[in-house]
């Protein structure tokens, strides 16, 4: 079977066995898998398709700064694009993807946007630090912060999951969020805006990301709780819970036999490539949302409703 994929083409039609019944969903991306987290994205067949180039910007977020933790590849690579494309300059954290962070900064700079990379752990304290002291060295403030970055791994039970690879889970999709939004949030002001990441998997409960579900979930609450809390100042908090994403995450996560059907679940029955996320991304954080918090939007294909 060919594989190719292109923008604006369609999914190819498979039939195949999910749980116990038979069903037809499109297939995306062909077996595959990477050995570490949280993947590369110059390595992935088909190549994710990031930008659609029918978008076009209209300066809503012109002159902001937005921050972007994992926005090297993957749904943060598609946020920045988008809010390029809509006028902002973006910082972009990332851990140690090298070949894809200076892809994409390459990228950005074509479409006309400044892009500053920060390298570090997200999970040391410290980082965060360095990241908004870079930040206002180089822009001067901060009006968006996109809690992006995470991990995930497959678990068949409970008892599979070491107390290392909890540990780390909750470190890189928790503790990191909590660090970054506390050294960020004295430089928000009225308008601001922070988009967390949860994601699906919270809602319907993946049997298999048993502790990634507890980060995501913790998200939930996390982006509701500090919605309420800054609502008075005019900064608002909301999350965004994609489904089944073309990302260096899933090869990195699943087995290769699961990856083709991946998404198979959801009514639309495929998996979704980032560049159909990065509207979200530019709806939250522009005034577009400005009357907008504590809320998390659902794209998923309907694989989770209501």
């Amino acid at each position: 079977m060919n594989y190719d994929y292109k923008f604006g083409s369609d999914y190819y039609n498979y039939y195949g066995d999910i749980g116990f019944k038979t069903t037809k969903y499109h297939i995306l991306a062909p077996a595959q898998e990477q050995a570490l987290q949280p993947g590369k994205e110059y390595l992935m067949k088909p190549l994710p398709i990031f930008d659609n180039p029918n978008y076009k910007g209209s300066g809503k977020l012109k002159d902001k700064v937005a921050i972007i933790t994992g926005g090297d590849s993957g749904l943060g690579r598609a946020c920045a694009v988008a809010f390029v494309k809509e006028g902002a300059k973006v910082v972009i954290p990332y851990l140690n993807e090298h070949h894809d962070a200076l892809d994409t900064k390459e990228y950005l700079e074509k479409l006309g946007g400044e892009c500053l990379l920060i390298c570090g752990d997200l999970t040391n304290p410290e980082f965060s630090t360095k990241i908004v002291k870079e930040t206002i060295t180089h822009f001067g403030k901060i009006d968006i912060l996109v809690n992006n970055a995470g991990v995930q791994y497959e678990q068949d039970s409970l008892e599979d999951i070491s107390e290392k690879q909890f540990d780390y889970t909750m470190k890189v999709n928790v503790y990191a969020l909590f660090y970054l939004t506390k050294q960020v949030l004295p430089h928000l002001k009225e308008g601001s805006s922070i988009i967390n990441l949860t994601s699906v998997t919270a809602f319907y409960g993946e049997p298999q990301l048993i502790d990634y579900v507890t980060t995501k979930g913790a998200i939930v609450g996390f982006t509701r709780a500090l919605a309420r809390n800054l609502a008075e100042k005019g900064i608002r908090v909301n999350a965004i819970a994609p489904g089944y994403f073309w990302t260096p995450l899933q090869p990195a996560c699943w087995t290769k036999e699961k990856i083709p059907s991946l998404g198979a679940d959801a009514a639309m029955r495929r998996m979704a490539m980032p560049y159909e996320l990065a509207p979200t991304f530019v709806f939250l954080a522009s005034d577009d949302s400005s009357y907008v918090t504590g809320q998390v939007i659902h794209n998923n294909g309907g694989q989770v409703m209501g």
